[in-house]
Formats: C-alpha cells, sequence, structure tokens
C-alpha cells in the first residue's frame, strides 16, 4: 500500500481523520495521502482537493436546496479520485456524501474502509445492507454498532472511541481565567456547535439564560473556521467568546448546554453537567421525526442505552426549560448525582482503546 485517499466532511471528522492518518504514517511512513478534509488534515499531510467547509450542509431541507452544489463537489472528488489512483479510500464519517462515493470506488475497484460508518440505526436501517455491499471493511467508534450490524450478516470492528485519545492529549491551560479574562464565578459553557446553521440556530436562546443566573458567567465555545460576526448575539450580551479552547472551557465548566453531536460525548467525558438542545428548520424536523428510529439523539444517552441527560429538541428547547434544567443541576445533588453516574457507565462501555492505532493497523493488515 503507498497510496491513500482519505474524504471527511465536518470538523470532528477532520480532526479524527488526521489522527488516523497520523497512526498510519507512523507505521509506514512512506504514505501518500490526499483527499477532502479541512485543516486538521492539511496539518497531518493530507493533500487536500476540496476543503469540507467548501461543502457542508445540514437539515434535510438544508440538503435538498443545496443538491447541486453537493452534487458538484461528489463530481469533483470522483474525478480527482480516478487521478489519484489510491491503493485504498478511507472514509471517516459524513455518511450522505462518503456513502455516494463508497458506491462509486467499489464500481472501479477501489478498496473501501469506513471509519466512523454513517448512523444507519437512527433511521432506515436497511441502509446497512447497502453499506455492507459499497464497503471492504467498517471501522465503528460506537460500542453499541458491532451488534446492531450483525443483525445484517456484517461483521464490524470497534476500535474504541478516538475522542479518548484527544482527551488523553489534553493538558489544561494554567492560567486559562486570565487569559481569556474571565472572573472566578462558576462557568457555564455553552457550547453551540460547529457549523454556520447549528449556531444560528441555538445561540440565541442560550444567550436569554444570562439574565437568569446572575451569580455564573456563561463562556461560549467558539471555533474560528467561522466568521466571528456569528457570535455577535453572545457578545452584545456581555458573553465571552473563547476560540478553540473548547477542552480548557470543559475542564473548569460547572455546566454546560450543548448542541447535539460529538461535544455532548466530550462533555460527558469531562464529567460536565449538561443539557443536550438541537433544533432545526420545521420541514427538516417533521421528516427527521417520522425516519428517526432510535429513543434518543444525544451519544451519551445512545450509548448508556438510557436517559442519563436531558435532551430539549425543537420545541422543548426553550428558555424556561433550559432554566429548570440549570436549576436542576445546581440545586438537586441526587439528578446530578445520576448524570455523573450515567457517565461512569458511558466510560466503562467506551472502554480505553486507542482508535486511531487500533484502526490503522487493522487498515494495514487488509
Amino acid at each position: 500500500m503507498n497510496k491513500v485517499y482519505i474524504i471527511s466532511g465536518e470538523r470532528s471528522g477532520d480532526l479524527h481523520a488526521s489522527n488516523l492518518v497520523l497512526a498510519l504514517k507512523k507505521l509506514n511512513p512512506k504514505l501518500q495521502f490526499r483527499g477532502m478534509g479541512g485543516s486538521y488534515s492539511i496539518d497531518a499531510g493530507v493533500e487536500l482537493a476540496v476543503d469540507y467547509a467548501e461543502v457542508a450542509l445540514m437539515g434535510f431541507l438544508e440538503v435538498v436546496l443545496g443538491f447541486r452544489k453537493v452534487l458538484k463537489y461528489l463530481n469533483l472528488v470522483k474525478r480527482d479520485l480516478l487521478a489519484f489512483d489510491p491503493d485504498v479510500l478511507i472514509l471517516v464519517d459524513y455518511g450522505g456524501f462518503n456513502m455516494k462515493i463508497a458506491a462509486f470506488a467499489k464500481e472501479q475497484g477501489i478498496p473501501v474502509h469506513y471509519y466512523i460508518p454513517p448512523k444507519v440505526w437512527a433511521w432506515n436501517q436497511k441502509r446497512a445492507l447497502k453499506l455492507s455491499e459499497i464497503t471492504d471493511q467498517i471501522y465503528s467508534i460506537l460500542p453499541f454498532e458491532p451488534e446492531f450490524f450483525e443483525r445484517f450478516g456484517m461483521k464490524v470492528h470497534y476500535v474504541g472511541n478516538p475522542l479518548l485519545d484527544e482527551i488523553r492529549k489534553f493538558k489544561p491551560h494554567d492560567f486559562f481565567f486570565q487569559k481569556n479574562e474571565l472572573s472566578y464565578q462558576p462557568i457555564i459553557a455553552l457550547l453551540p456547535g460547529s457549523r454556520k446553521q447549528e449556531i444560528l440556530g441555538m445561540l440565541d436562546k442560550m444567550v436569554d439564560l444570562v439574565k437568569e443566573f446572575p451569580n455564573s458567567q456563561f463562556v461560549v465555545a467558539g471555533v474560528d473556521s467561522l466568521p466571528e460576526a456569528i457570535y455577535k448575539p453572545a457578545k452584545d450580551a456581555g458573553i465571552k467568546v473563547v476560540f478553540n479552547q473548547t477542552y480548557d472551557l470543559l475542564s473548569h465548566a460547572t455546566a454546560a448546554v450543548v448542541t447535539s453531536g460529538t461535544a455532548t460525548l466530550e462533555t460527558a467525558l469531562f464529567r460536565v453537567p449538561q443539557i443536550v438542545v438541537y433544533r432545526t428548520s420545521l420541514i427538516s424536523y417533521q421528516i427527521a421525526k417520522r425516519l428517526i428510529r432510535v429513543p434518543f439523539i444525544s451519544l451519551p444517552n445512545l450509548i448508556a442505552g438510557k436517559e442519563v441527560v436531558k435532551e430539549l429538541i425543537q420545541d422543548d428547547f426553550s428558555v424556561i426549560r433550559l432554566k429548570n434544567e440549570l436549576h436542576q443541576i445546581f440545586t438537586n445533588v441526587v439528578y446530578k448525582g445520576g448524570m455523573l453516574q450515567g457517565y461512569d457507565l458511558i466510560q466503562e462501555k467506551i472502554g480505553e482503546s486507542s482508535a486511531s492505532e487500533t484502526a490503522a493497523r487493522l487498515i494495514l493488515m487488509k
């Protein structure tokens, strides 16, 4: 194996792709990498044909409206894939786009390895059969997935969760408060997401909480891959926005309000009591409501197999509900203790494996 094409389509996938690339390079320094990703992939040594920021869309309606844009980049990636002529294609998360690329690559006789497969268990579970047809190997980071895929006659490797690798590498900043000009009041962390549409949909309601908790300070976890102006509602309310310091923020937070996604699991692994929130367009929500086949949307609850953290979705995502749940976290010892016990269960189920290294070894064995 000499040439690897690797595709990720959003920030967390880009991070996991970059760590996988570094693990593969450690085992075989001669490997060449090209593909689609972001700044993490570039730093790991991937030559980018496409930056994922050019393609990123979320929600059913948004994807439909942006179909031409997605099609343009699908065709670009297909042409580039053929021109590069890799020995293996590695897909990282980003199901809608990557499943189309997987089917194309399979037709061309290119071995397809899927790291962090699409969440086919959440809706339209028969897609698992399609996934079986268009991939050669699948590497899962969620402990309940192998059992699900077994029902479709598929062997899936559980390699551990890559967030553990990131958290192990993290070293807290000794002067986080001083660096960001924060007071020493308890911190309520606001994690509105890493995509423009998420932040536009979540941040306003989060900001409205400020007046309800005068004895705490609110701090937003910002990402510098988006225009700083997107955080204007927070800044107008006197809330500090700290960029690219999410782990430092979580390591100092007393509680958190988190947009559903990878950050909910990160928050759980940092043992910060949290409320999970999500809101999308009405059409996207109605479609999702009819399709989704799992009882929860957040990773902590899905991994635990029960409600560990409160999920406030769509109309439930209101200032009054947020206020009530945060008061529970601050004043109800039993409520908070039950959440922390749930976090222990999640840690136990995830295990201690280094996902990137395990997946890299398996890929090079094939």
